[in-house]
């Protein structure tokens, strides 16, 4: 925020080329630049809870480097988000590779010290891993909140190999913590093999609602939004977002790539639609450029992270406005 109160915008890419200087989200300011901000940007650079393809650790900065062309006024929004609110590109959070344990705990210590700020997050992964520890520091600030997780795959098994904190086990974690709130919690797109019906009755007995990709495609964006906004309610919202919700044609660089997923288009459509929901944090994970071609994974990332940001920042002026 500048010390007249309005807030540091990106670069102008009239003046500065888009493919020249730091890569930061957008090519907003850093952190440091601008002192305090409403939304942080932060990456963290971790992957060591994957079950397949590794490389989302590089995630993060493929994201950032596919905003460079993001531009400051979002038309389906209405809406110029970096002219409503202080966003900020927060850097990293370096965590261990080597412990998950130690990684965990890492990731919620500093982004429970982001939000005591007062600032609002948009995450950018890594694995899915760290949306455990984001829940954690969201519900110490906010109780319980609503979820809403777009994804290919449940993420609620118990463990892998025995162990309990994995990119596949972070929402089971999370019920069992009770850092959600179990009459609002959702799926968007899951799809492909399961290992057995007992995946989804356990799912069930959490208290998780499915929409699957196929019921995007078949009863449409508009009433898949409309039933999700009647689950979230007025309760705090957080949003995880697995890029492999969309259909490997949309995002080919992601570790776990399951066919029959969502378009760039369907994904971004309902996030638009969650506009006046209460969203106070998200998190976007398990893009992993090593498999990306042309930056279509990124691009999309890019584009959801933006949406989501454009999301608490029409909340945070509305608030500003009612006081």
């Amino acid at each position: 925020m500048s010390t007249t109160g309005t807030p540091r915008g990106p670069v102008d890419s009239s003046r500065v080329p888009r493919y020249a200087g730091p890569a930061t989200f957008a090519r907003l300011p850093r952190l440091d630049e601008v002192g305090r901000t409403d939304v942080a940007v932060v990456g963290v650079p971790f992957d060591s809870g994957v079950s397949y393809r590794p490389g989302a650790r590089f995630g993060g900065n493929a994201i950032r480097e596919a905003s460079r062309l993001l531009r400051p006024y979002n038309p389906a929004q209405d809406a110029a988000p970096f002219a409503l609110a202080q966003v900020a590109d927060a850097g990293d959070i370096a965590v261990n590779p080597f412990d998950i344990g130690e990684a965990v705990a890492t990731v919620e210590d500093a982004a429970g010290e982001l939000l005591a700020t007062g600032a609002r997050l948009m995450t950018l992964g890594g694995d899915h891993t760290v949306a455990l520890p984001l829940l954690r520091a969201v519900a110490r600030r906010h109780g319980p909140v609503a979820l809403l997780h777009f994804d290919a795959h449940l993420d609620t098994w118990d463990t892998y190999f025995g162990a309990a904190y994995t990119h596949g086990t972070p929402f089971r974690r999370a019920v069992e913590e009770g850092v959600v709130d179990t009459a609002a919690l959702s799926h968007v797109g899951i799809r492909g093999p399961l290992y057995g019906r007992g995946d989804l009755d356990d799912d069930a007995k959490m208290g998780f609602g499915i929409v699957t990709s196929a019921d995007v495609m078949r009863r449409g964006v508009d009433e898949v939004t409309d039933q999700l906004r009647q689950r979230i309610g007025d309760r705090p919202l957080y949003v995880s977002v697995d890029i492999d919700v969309l259909d490997p044609a949309h995002a080919p660089g992601t570790g776990t790539p399951e066919a029959g997923g969502l378009t760039s288009r369907e994904l971004l459509e309902i996030l638009r639609g969650l506009a006046g929901c209460r969203l106070v944090s998200a998190d976007l994970v398990e893009v992993a450029p090593a498999y990306d071609h042309a930056e279509i994974t990124s691009v999309a990332a890019s584009h959801t992270a933006y949406e989501l940001t454009t999301l608490m920042a029409r909340q945070i002026a509305g608030e500003r406005d009612a006081d």
